[in-house]
């Protein structure tokens, strides 16, 4: 079968301008449904209704001749344990070979016939499913999600068959040292807690996991309240809801397995993986961020499109605002940086990630802490009016066609309980202000203990304390 037709994303980690999971989370009208009638709301043509198991059917009719509608759902590796690491990206694995309605060749034979694409990935705190197809053959695709979800046969001899998929998936993340390096920065930042754990888990885990295993993590987090079944294209929001009552209407609104989110603890410190035969070096300077719904989040998202991005074979000219680039071209002192706002749901992680050779590193790390610094206390009105600009035009640019914005409705659903209209977003995003701006980057930076982890050469990479004052 065509990989455009099934296929399969683990997103290790977001770096996200726009939002990547989640302060404590804001409530917007997601209680239970009335036994006689499910609830509904419209807020600037998204509509919402959540059945009587807590299921929520959110969508927007677009009037597109194509739809994508997917289920998300609040469940990834920072629900899992030491034992079970890997099991929610196994399961999305397993998740397509077949269920008690179609083997897997029905499955694959079905979304090919109708020119659909089915995709999947995991992420720390998300599993998505979703699938592009026609309009018109959008509720065989929910009838198919709905099954996958609900009726996988999750057969013994296809789990140890994709032992070995998955275990040569690990091989292939090893090798992309940009993967690597944010799984060590995870690990360092958020050590002892599952917000540390690697998405694919270690190889042991893999050899581990089982048929009980997979089906007690369904039981324990595949239930209706934490699912959305969002959908964006040519369809009106009522066939929708019908679709869904039909098909997912009878998922379980509680677990009867218990379970706990481990907390975690952000913990500011250095860490090495030297690999002296690489001739470039991945470094990541980070500081703990905010979650989601953190009213912090804008003028975070701000400060990081000041900071913004730069590329030394795509940046020929010294005449660009942003200092800091200015400052890597006209003194090497790297190939390439981008900054980065990770979001989770009661934390996150705002900072660099640069690729360089071992000579600059170190000037590489003080620069970009001094920026930090200029940031938070010599930001101009003139940067930061230019970075909201940039920051919306960003936006817009991510929302173009239907998968994008379905993708968008899923993770605002779990994210914040509801989806933020542009204007709305547009509004807070104006409200920013230059003081705004450096009061948050100081709360977040100054006098507070970052995390410096490189991947490569990195030898002779500066320790956490010679960090800690450059940050003075």
């Amino acid at each position: 079968m065509s990989t455009a037709a099934i296929n399969r994303l683990s997103r290790r980690c977001f770096h996200c301008l726009s939002s990547s999971s989640r302060g404590s989370r804001r409530s917007f009208s997601t209680g239970a449904a009335s036994a006689q009638q499910p609830m509904t709301s419209c807020e600037d043509n998204t509509w919402v209704t959540t059945l009587d198991n807590g299921l929520r059917v959110v969508s927007e009719d677009l009037g597109t001749m194509s739809s994508c509608v997917g289920l998300w759902i609040d469940a990834g590796s920072r629900y899992e344990t030491q034992r079970n690491n890997g099991v929610a990206h196994f399961l999305e694995h397993m998740i397509f070979k077949g269920t008690s309605n179609r083997t897997q060749l029905q499955l694959e034979l079905q979304v090919e016939n109708m020119g659909a694409a089915l995709n999947a990935y995991t992420s720390r705190e998300q599993t998505v499913y979703y699938a592009k197809c026609f309009s018109k053959d959008l509720e065989t695709l929910v009838d198919l999600l709905a099954d996958i979800l609900t009726n996988s046969t999750l057969d013994r001899s296809n789990i140890n068959r994709e032992r070995g998929v998955i275990l040569r998936e690990m091989q292939e993340v090893e090798s992309n040292l940009q993967e690597v390096v944010f799984d060590h920065v995870h690990e360092a930042a958020f050590a002892n807690s599952p917000l540390g754990f690697t998405i694919l888990g270690p190889d042991h885990n893999i050899n581990s996991i089982n048929r009980p295993m997979l089906l007690d993590y369904i039981h324990t987090h595949y239930v209706a309240p934490r699912i959305v079944l969002a959908g964006a294209g040519g369809f009106p929001h009522h066939e929708l809801v019908r679709m869904a009552e039909k098909y997912l209407g009878k998922l379980p609104r509680e677990s009867h397995l218990s379970w706990q989110l481990t907390p975690y603890k952000f913990t500011g410190c250095d860490f090495k993986a030297v690999n002296e035969n690489l001739d470039l070096a991945h470094v990541v300077l980070a500081v703990e961020g905010c979650g989601w719904a953190n009213p912090d989040i804008i003028p975070l998202m701000v400060a990081n499109m000041i900071l913004g991005t730069w590329d030394r074979s795509q940046s020929l000219f010294s005449s660009t605002s942003n200092p800091l680039a200015r400052a890597c071209l006209r003194d090497q002192l790297c190939y390439s940086y981008q900054c980065f706002n990770t979001c989770y749901l009661d934390t996150g992680l705002w900072g660099v990630h640069f690729v360089g050779d071992a000579a600059n590193l170190n000037k590489m790390i003080s620069a970009t802490a001094g920026e930090f610094l200029r940031l938070c206390h010599s930001a101009t009105a003139e940067q930061v009016e230019r970075a909201k600009r940039a920051l919306k035009t960003n936006m817009m640019l991510q929302l173009d066609g239907t998968t994008q914005i379905c993708e968008e409705i899923g993770r605002q659903m779990l994210c914040y309980g509801r989806r933020i209209p542009m204007g709305e977003m547009r509004e807070r995003i104006d409200a920013v202000t230059v003081h705004h701006v450096k009061k948050v980057l100081s709360a977040y930076i100054v006098d507070q203990p970052p995390v410096l982890v490189g991947v490569g050469p990195v030898a002779d990479m500066m320790s956490f304390n010679d960090l800690l004052n450059e940050l003075k």
